[in-house]
């Protein structure tokens, strides 16, 4: 049996960091099960893109997500990605959810 997903990483790491935006890179892998550096490069992804905002807490990162910013695929461009993470997270107003 193939092994797949309905979600890629990167909707995976961004619905995490809605729920716990001060989440480590590591603690993000581990919970996800893949790998610190795939982390990295999945944030440096959002953040290059506007998906993400990253603010400095000390040794620590805060993350804000712009849940205003379309899907990329372009049949979902006319959706914001806010639709997603409300639809797994539920309706909560403590998201990091941000406008820009």
């Amino acid at each position: 049996m193939s092994e797949w997903t309905f979600l890629t990483n990167h909707a995976r790491v961004l619905i995490s960091l809605t729920r716990d935006p001060v989440i480590t890179a590591r603690e993000l892998a581990q919970h996800l099960g893949i790998t610190e550096r795939s982390v990295r490069k999945i944030n440096a992804d959002l953040e290059q893109e506007g998906y993400l905002k990253k603010t400095r807490l000390g040794r620590r990162v805060k993350y804000e997500i712009n849940g205003k910013l379309p899907f990329r695929h372009p049949t979902l461009q006319d959706q914001a990605i806010e639709t997603l993470l409300t639809a797994v997270n539920g309706d909560k107003k403590e998201y990091a959810m941000k406008p820009r």
